[in-house]
């Protein structure tokens, strides 16, 4: 992941540096500007801006603090740079056995190596374990990732695990009430038993956190041992029926109502407020409305299995390791 990356921003969000300019000025700091079009980091723009080799409109731009418009022409080092492109968002069918990291020092086969061809530079969404699978968000945009990954969106995490061992039910109800394993605390957890043979089931679990290894370690904290963890779903994000290996972007309309970016400005940048003020401990700004993306439908009770998705189930030669799925019903016959 290049420095460039990390400093990206979603087209559509709002820039907090606007903020006391003129009405009718808008736009972005140079420095985030260049870092979105893949200059340089944020950091290392700011030195280009310091060295003199940046220019906006034909004129060297003395600052930081200078501000993008539509419409302006920038320049480093007298060659124009283009605008950087708009917010993307895909879905994509991890396979096991594949690193979520663009280089593996251990030279093991990473996500990024098996994308198809034509796809703009990404990065992803959190991770998968090496030998989990399912869905894995990729953007090419690094601040809509840490958007995304924000623990305030309280999107569940949703998976399908196949494990090993006797299944206590009321052992996994009581991971609603969360539960602390080798000091580490976790959330609460909803698990629900799909499907039960011999000494092997399934299990359907949702979290909210996505701390590392969660869903293994508390299963095994249980006594249950993962044979297969696949993620369903991430938020209102559904893995659905997208072959193993396939990439599908998401639509923009879709994308956009769920980060809340079609709201008025105003709210948008207060619902912004609000979660910078709850990482760092502080009050809630007055006045702030809250508006929290759709979340998937939740079981009545800790004790009631969550229902699994419609079409969640995963493709290819492996479906037939699949527990069955919820049965359509054919049309009612007329009385």
């Amino acid at each position: 992941m290049s420095g460039a990356a990390d400093d990206d921003g979603p087209e559509g969000l709002p820039e907090e540096q606007s903020e006391g300019l003129p009405e009718g000025q808008k736009g972005e700091r140079i420095a985030k500007w260049l870092a979105r079009a893949g200059i340089a980091s944020r950091r290392d723009a700011e030195k280009l801006i310091a060295e003199g080799k940046v220019a906006l409109n034909g004129r060297r731009v003395e600052a930081p603090a200078t501000f993008v418009a539509e419409g302006d022409t920038v320049t480093v080092g007298g060659k124009p740079v283009a605008a950087a492109q708009r917010s993307r968002l895909f879905r994509y069918h991890k396979p096991p056995g594949l690193v979520t990291t663009h280089r593996d020092p251990e030279g093991r086969r990473t996500v990024f190596e098996e994308l198809p061809e034509g796809l703009p530079r990404l990065i992803s969404v959190g991770r998968l374990d090496l030998n989990s699978e399912g869905l894995l968000l990729l953007t090419n945009d690094g601040a809509l990732s840490r958007k995304l990954e924000l623990p305030d969106n309280a999107w569940i995490r949703r998976y399908r695990a196949r494990v090993h061992g006797r299944v206590d039910e009321r052992a996994l109800a009581a991971l609603a009430h969360g539960v602390t394993v080798e000091g580490v605390a976790y959330g609460p957890i909803e698990a629900g038993l799909d499907s039960r043979q011999g000494t092997n089931a399934w299990l359907t679990v949702s979290l909210r956190e996505g701390k590392n290894r969660e869903v293994r370690r508390v299963l095994q904290h249980l006594g249950l041992t993962v044979t297969r963890l696949i993620r369903t779903a991430y938020g209102p994000f559904q893995l659905g029926t997208l072959p193993r290996g396939a990439v599908e972007e998401v639509n923009a309309k879709f994308m956009r109502e769920q980060l809340g970016l079609d709201a008025p400005p105003r709210i948008r940048r207060g619902v912004e407020l609000a979660a910078e003020a709850k990482q760092k401990g502080a009050p809630k700004p007055e006045g702030v409305q809250r508006s929290r993306p759709a979340r998937p439908p939740r079981a009545r009770n800790a004790s009631e299995p969550l229902r699994r998705p419609w079409g969640a189930v995963v493709q290819g030669p492996e479906a037939a390791d699949q527990p069955e799925g919820p049965r359509r019903r054919g049309p009612r016959k007329p009385r």
